[in-house]
């Protein structure tokens, strides 16, 4: 014989992802949350003619009861489908969809969810899958050509003798008022802005007409805003700059000798310096081929592994990335087109959200197939090193990630990259040339 009040459960699969679990409520249990609310109904209610509290269950069911039993199947449901849950064995991946009728007094309550679960992965051999990884490699041209960055950055801007005329890779400094028919217009005006030929910062056409300028010199440029121009009020409208050269000025860039390497602070002479920069390209060449590594597996599993992914964890990946895109941009795009942009992107980010789940989902199957567990210990030291680069207080930053759905984002994250730390062990590796 059933429990009094207990919750009756039969589970049918709809898909490789999906349950409908039919749920039926004992007649006990829907009796007293119709006592229950007609109870606290009448506690409430105003009723004409009668004092607070005092009017019977026969009017207030006259005059409320379908609101009652909205409030009733809402209890029902909360209640029970928790219960209906458990019972059924269940991991819900997202809110369940239910279907329900309103509930009767002293009788069952029946009502249907469905529910998006995770989906049940048959892993193929984790050893030996084929990667492929570049080699690292950083040449003598590579490091000159660092080297020369570095000139570039601390170059020097020397102002032009009199009279010399800008050409490309002058940079100047201009005053300029835009006007659109006549009329200036938003965003059109500046003073002392640093403009560099050859750069192509400005509208195309500026600074070409720019050329053969010098300083003092007073010019007239037209140019015609192009036609996706991020301002929609300009986009393809021409306009006239009144244009006034205040300077014209050259990089000039220092020598590449023991003096430069100790001008930079830290380093005896020139030959320091260039070991510093072939070690930081060769950490960074490592970086990039390690990530290569890892993306190289991950393809490797996700080709050989077929499984549906619930449609729900697509929509919250990329709900997630569309709200920090959404925050990133909003007050710097105008609404209604980064709002149109957003729409664009919800389709055409969506295989990527796919592709981001199914690769969670993997990971998350191969930790638990290997039993891959992340000790205090690791979370401790993982603080230890986020305090660290952020140049925080490690027992701050601790004391933020107190909340528990933190703390278990960043457990999650260590057990991916634990258990895409032993796929790239286990790995048969082709190194390859980006040449």
């Amino acid at each position: 014989m059933a429990e009094e009040g207990a919750v009756r459960v039969t589970t049918r699969e709809e898909g490789p992802v999906v349950r409908r679990l039919e749920i039926e409520v004992d007649p006990k249990r829907v009796r007293r949350a119709f006592d229950r609310a007609y109870r606290d109904l009448a506690k409430r209610a105003r009723v004409k003619g009668f004092r607070a509290g005092k009017a019977p269950r026969s009017v207030l069911e006259k005059m409320f009861g379908p609101q009652v039993r909205e409030e009733i199947e809402r209890l029902l449901v909360s209640e029970s489908l928790p219960e209906a849950v458990e019972e059924a064995g269940v991991r819900p991946v997202a809110e369940p969809s239910i279907d329900a009728q309103a509930p009767e007094e002293d009788a069952p309550f029946r009502y249907t969810a469905e529910i998006e679960v995770k989906p049940t992965i048959a892993l193929p051999t984790l050893e030996g899958l084929p990667a492929s990884q570049p080699a690292v490699e950083v040449s003598d041209t590579d490091v000159l050509e660092q080297m020369e960055n570095l000139r570039e950055r601390h170059a020097q801007l020397v102002e032009e003798e009199e009279g010399t005329t800008a050409a490309q890779g002058s940079v100047l400094k201009i005053d300029f008022v835009g006007r659109i028919d006549g009329e200036p217009f938003e965003g059109g005006t500046g003073q002392d802005v640093e403009l560099e030929i050859g750069s192509d910062r400005f509208i195309p056409g500026f600074e070409d007409q720019l050329q053969g300028s010098c300083t003092g010199e007073d010019r007239e440029v037209s140019v015609t805003f192009p036609d996706d121009y991020a301002n929609e009020e300009l986009a393809g409208k021409e306009a006239v700059f009144a244009v006034h050269v205040v300077s014209v000025q050259r990089r000039e860039m220092p020598e590449l000798d023991d003096e430069f390497a100790k001008d930079l602070g830290e380093f005896e002479d020139l030959a320091a310096l260039r070991e510093r920069v072939r070690s930081d390209l060769t950490e960074q060449q490592q970086g990039k081929a390690d990530a290569a590594l890892r993306q190289s597996v991950l393809d490797a599993l996700v080709e050989r592994t077929e499984f549906d992914v619930p449609a729900s964890l697509i929509e919250r990946r990329l709900q997630s990335q569309l709200s920090r895109a959404h925050r990133e941009l909003e007050g710097s795009v105008p609404h209604e087109q980064l709002h149109g942009q957003l729409d664009a992107w919800r389709e055409g980010w969506r295989p990527r959200a796919e592709r981001d789940v199914r690769e969670a989902l993997l990971l998350e199957a191969v930790a638990a197939e290997r039993e891959i567990e992340i000790a205090d210990e690791e979370l401790d030291a993982r603080l230890e090193e986020m305090a660290e680069s952020q140049g925080m207080d490690a027992q701050r930053l601790r004391s933020a990630y107190q909340d528990g759905e933190l703390l278990d984002a960043m457990r999650v994250q260590l057990k991916d990259e634990k258990a895409l730390a032993f796929l790239c062990a286990e790995a048969k590796i082709e190194e390859t040339s980006d040449s």
